[in-house]
């Protein structure tokens, strides 16, 4: 009944036909609704939250690099180019 409620017939008419109440009709349709949202939730994830997650991850791999890209113009000799650079960046 819920699918066909949602598939566009007539609430009132499909209330009459199979002789359930209108508003208990609307409320099996609400309970579908949000059940079918949270199992999707539950399946693939909040999409906000993928995103998230995604973008943490991008910004731990970029400061990793940058790390590494530190450490080695230190070894290099460039340590006191490197401290200014980044004391200018700051300001």
């Amino acid at each position: 009944m819920v699918l066909r409620l949602i598939k566009g017939e007539d609430l009132g008419a499909l209330s009459r036909e199979i002789q359930v109440p209108a508003h208990e009709l609307e409320e099996w349709r609400r309970v579908f609704l949000e059940s079918a949202t949270l199992g999707l939730r539950r399946r693939g994830g909040d999409p906000i939250e993928q995103e998230l997650r995604r973008t943490q991850a991008k910004l731990g791999e970029t400061l990793m690099r940058l790390e590494l890209a530190s450490d080695l113009l230190e070894k290099r000799g460039y340590a006191e180019e490197l401290k200014k650079l980044l004391r200018n960046g700051r300001s």
